[in-house]
């Protein structure tokens, strides 16, 4: 059977993850798996500790993009696959996790999902969840401190020498090439439900 292969791409805290678990919900009886690119980093592992934070963690150099065209290219064809473990507290690779077995759609999330030509090919639906930038920066504030545990003045200091400006150049302009922008995030019901609404009638068709 046929997969349908799905983007979601939008700003740091621009609520894609959000917007994904929501197709995800309203998919119902259909399989899916989730590929969220932030588990595609690079590792730093062989890098000193203060030499790994100072990567650009929003360039698309970043992002071991070979790797994920790699599994879903192997999820397209049938094929499990084992997707990394990245830590944000170390900056590395710690592995892989459980084995992934194929699915009938295929969610691909991450700031630059759209930025890469190679990534745009393989999508049958490209989304971009646009939301305001004081909205995405206080939610980034938030999951930095509770879930990353870094200092607020590292964060508004990353946010605002780097997260800021490659979102300016890199993120923001692949919104031309989404077939759905979502405003506001998983927050805005009327556009998940079009997105859903859309996605199943694409899954009618392949079937």
């Amino acid at each position: 059977m046929s997969k349908l292969v799905i983007g979601v791409a939008g700003g740091s805290g621009s609520g894609k993850t959000t917007v994904a678990r929501k197709i995800s919900e309203g998919l119902e009886t259909e399989s899916y798996v989730l590929l969220p690119q932030d588990a595609y980093y690079k590792d730093g592992s062989h890098l000193p500790m203060e030499e790994r934070r100072k990567i650009n963690y929003d360039h698309p150099f970043a992002f071991d993009n070979d790797l994920l065209i790699s599994h879903i290219d192997d999820l397209k064809q049938d094929r499990s696959i084992r997707i990394p473990k990245y830590s944000f507290i170390t900056y590395t690779r710690e592995g892989f996790g459980e084995e992934i077995s194929p699915a009938g759609v295929i969610i691909v999330e991450g700031i630059l999902v759209l930025e890469d030509p190679k990534i745009r090919e393989r999508l049958d639906i490209k989304v971009f969840v646009d939301t305001e930038a004081d909205e995405r920066f206080i939610r980034r504030l938030k999951r930095d401190i509770f879930e990353r545990g870094r200092k607020v003045d590292d964060i508004i200091r990353q946010y605002t020498e780097v997260v800021r400006p490659m979102h300016i150049q890199f993120i923001e302009p692949t919104k031309r090439f989404a077939d759905i922008i979502v405003p506001q995030g998983g927050d805005n019901r009327v556009a998940v439900d079009i997105l859903i609404s859309t996605i199943k009638a694409k899954l009618a068709g392949i079937g």
